[in-house]
């Protein structure tokens, strides 16, 4: 059996094949950053569906976020074969998964905004990595953090226009304790930022909500897309939950800015999937 696994840090989706048949399921995010090897055994071990299989798959190949460095590759890496000890384990970066199942063997760029944000350029065999993916303290614009960030920081200075912030009062039921202690001291302070960007799902007709889009969008072209010289020749692709949910708007700012946007999607795993299949000899349609 070969695995696939696309990870943001909210949530890992997992394609698996077989003769037999294929699978797909879903964990919690696996992100070294916030993980240590221990707790992603303990992720796969709370799944009680997987010790059916888990001798049965002798591939992985895993595209998560945070997974940029040596030492964070080989926590992952490490975490995975505690479990699966039978499977040979590769570990890469999400920007390659999202190449791969946006660009394909195309150059373009690639861009992810979900629960964080990055870029990467795709010379159509190797992702380049450049200054970008600081996280969501120093940067992840345009991201679900980011967003978060700001309806929070809105609400508690009272800045929130008075109907959004009754409605917001009522969704989270937060105060300025809460928030310092969910941020500074609890675990995974990006996730609980991008939980509360789901407020702005069935508000964008909201003048308010819609100016903190465009203004999120648009600060992660300036400072992420536009870092690229050549980004008005490119495909600009983009994957993650804000960049799909939003994408009339994201749209605008980037045809706006003369950016031309390829893909769009959701979730990357099942193009990352039918390109390993591929590269692996095995054709799927």
């Amino acid at each position: 059996m070969i695995l696939v696994a696309d990870s943001g840090s909210s949530k890992t989706d997992w394609m698996g094949y077989s003769p037999e048949g294929n699978i797909t399921f879903s964990t919690k995010g696996i992100n070294p950053y916030f993980l240590n090897a221990n707790d992603i055994l303990k992720i796969f071990s709370k799944k009680k569906e997987l010790a059916a299989f888990a001798d049965d798959v002798k591939e992985i190949y895993f595209f998560g976020a945070g997974c940029s460095s040596p030492d964070k590759i080989e926590v992952i890496s490490n975490g995975i074969s505690s479990y699966f000890t039978k499977a040979y384990v590769s570990v890469e970066h999400d920007l390659i998964g999202s190449a791969y199942a946006t660009c394909g063997d195309k150059p373009g760029l690639t861009c992810i905004l979900g629960t964080g944000s990055n870029i990467s350029y795709y010379d159509g065999k190797e992702v380049h990595n450049g200054s970008h993916g600081l996280g969501y303290i120093l940067g992840d614009e345009g991201s679900g953090t980011h967003f978060g960030r700001k309806l929070i920081t809105s609400y508690l200075y009272n800045e929130m226009p008075a109907d959004l912030s009754l409605d917001f009062k009522e969704m989270f039921e937060i105060d300025k304790e809460s928030v310092i202690t969910s941020v500074y001291q609890n675990p995974a302070p990006n996730i609980f930022l991008a939980s509360v960007s789901r407020f702005m799902a069935n508000r964008t007709s909201h003048q308010f909500i819609l100016n903190i889009l465009k203004e999120g969008f648009q600060e992660f072209i300036d400072t992420n897309v536009k870092d690229y010289p050549n980004y008005k020749e490119l495909n600009c692709h983009f994957v993650g939950s804000i960049a799909f949910y939003y994408q009339d708007i994201l749209k605008e700012v980037c045809k706006k800015n003369q950016v031309t946007i390829g893909k769009i999607l959701q979730k990357p795993i099942e193009g990352i999937y039918n390109y390993i299949l591929r590269k692996e000899g095995i054709f799927t349609t």
